[in-house]
């Protein structure tokens, strides 16, 4: 379950914190947009947020076939930054100080913004066999109680500077699963999460008031023993109807696990494929998986050291999230740039390709390898430096190297026998990532396109 845990996370903490990964910035002032459950009084009386989350999928098996149902989301907990009223308010020695609601708090290096954090909640939910869910739907209510805790700022002296007051509200909600058979061995479950939290004044909330009463990133795992989930994908063709026809409304399920297993399905608020995977490259969850793990990993080690201070103050898992960036050596680093999988080659091409039929590369594969090129009446090896002249044909990024020296890489020739020199730029700080045949730092020129050096004229 470690590798479809990963999983979870990654959906349950999308959106979390989006960069530049501080309170003050405006991207991070809308929050919770994935998988939003909101109570029901709330969502009825505004009408623009769900207030259930409903997933249907198939399952093989028979009656006496067991399926749990996992819910899980986070409870959004208020944080308020606390001062004392004024420099040298002496705290009393009984109870608490007479606290002032601020904006903003400096302590020390550290600094502290108002802030909506989260805690994971998961209700306990009963496994049941398929026999007992035929019918009449099972419900299994939920709830979590409210509270507040204060924890209190002290600079490094030992002084009280302040505190943070964290509250959480009161949730109740409901579970509700069903099972009718679509086919011989075949059943269609149905789950229902809803929302039941009362509220007296809905009608008057903003979203982000009501949000401290929503289930957030609210999804489902489902478990099957004695059977088997049918993909809501990629179905059977004689189950294609049956899968069309089931109704997902908040959530998309999808297999997870081991590639061909089918005991784990995921219903996640985002849509996923079947067997979803992390990155091996991706060094943790940035929250963010609309970006790529390399730039992000950059623009956070280019922030100044004040965006970094507010970074850290944010909570406990962007504090996290920004020491394990600025430990990440060179290897690491190497590894987010990019990775290139199941291209060609090996026993999954041969799987698709009738006997007897040529490799699509094997033309290109059995041509003479260029060792050396001659451009105006020069001869041009790999290793020899050129200057580059992107002609009109050329995009902005070609147009961008105009005049810089860069080093051939490498003489190639594609399925039309036209020849592109491939070159890693001198001057870039990359270069090596070039060199070692990674996207983004090596480049493809004509050689109408490249000014063979030499000598003094080699040097950038």
């Amino acid at each position: 379950m470690s590798a479809v845990q990963s999983v979870i996370q990654a959906v349950l903490y999308e959106g979390y914190m989006l960069y530049p990964y501080r309170p003050s910035s405006v991207k991070n002032r809308q929050r919770w947009t994935f998988g939003g459950v909101f109570p029901r009084a709330y969502a009825e009386a505004r009408g623009s947020d769900p207030w259930t989350m409903q997933v249907e999928c198939l399952v093989r098996g028979g009656p006496q076939t067991c399926v749990s149902v996992q819910p899980g989301f986070l409870q959004v907990v208020d944080r308020v930054v606390l001062a004392l009223p004024a420099a040298g308010t002496q705290v009393p020695l009984m109870g608490e100080p007479a606290w002032q609601a601020v904006p903003m708090l400096d302590v020390d290096e550290r600094r502290f913004h108002p802030w909506q954090e989260a805690v994971e909640r998961q209700p306990a939910i009963p496994p049941a066999r398929l026999a007992e869910l035929l019918g009449e739907p099972r419900a299994s209510p939920f709830a979590f109680d409210g509270g507040s805790e204060l924890e209190g700022l002290t600079d490094r002296d030992g002084h009280l500077r302040g505190a943070l007051r964290r509250t959480r509200a009161d949730l109740q909600g409901s579970v509700e699963a069903c099972a009718a058979q679509v086919a011989d061995g075949v059943y269609r479950l149905t789950v229902r999460i809803a929302n039941l939290t009362p509220l007296a004044d809905a009608a008057s909330l903003t979203r982000d008031a009501a949000s401290l009463h929503a289930l957030v990133s609210c999804h489902s795992v489902l478990h099957v023993s004695g059977g088997a989930w049918i993909s809501s994908m990629d179905p059977p063709p004689e189950l294609a109807a049956e899968i069309a026809a089931c109704r997902n409304a908040g959530a998309w399920p999808v297999l997870v696990g081991d590639e061909g297993q089918q005991h784990t399905m995921l219903a996640s608020p985002i849509i996923l494929y079947d067997y979803p995977q992390i990155a091996l490259e991706s060094a943790g969850d940035l929250f963010d998986a609309t970006e790529i793990d390399e730039i992000l990993t950059l623009r956070i080690l280019a922030m100044t050291d004040d965006e970094k201070r507010e970074m850290a103050a944010t909570d406990e898992r962007t504090r996290a999230l920004l020491a394990r960036t600025e430990a990440l050596g060179a290897q690491q680093m190497q590894k987010l740039h990019g990775a290139m999988r199941h291209i060609r080659g090996g026993q999954g091409e041969e799987a698709i390709r009738a006997p007897d039929t040529p490799s699509p590369w094997a033309g290109l594969d059995a041509g003479p390898h260029l060792a050396c090129l001659r451009v105006d009446g020069r001869e041009i090896r790999v290793g020899d430096h050129v200057r580059l002249h992107p002609r009109s044909r050329a995009d902005i990024f070609d147009i961008a190297l105009s005049g810089q020296v860069a080093t051939i890489e490498s003489i190639e020739r594609d399925f039309e026998d036209r020849v592109h020199v491939a070159v890693t730029v001198d001057c870039d700080p990359g270069k090596d990532f070039g060199l070692a045949r990674m996207p983004g730092h090596r480049f493809f020129f004509g050689p109408d396109e490249i000014e063979p050096l030499g000598g003094q004229e080699a040097q950038p």
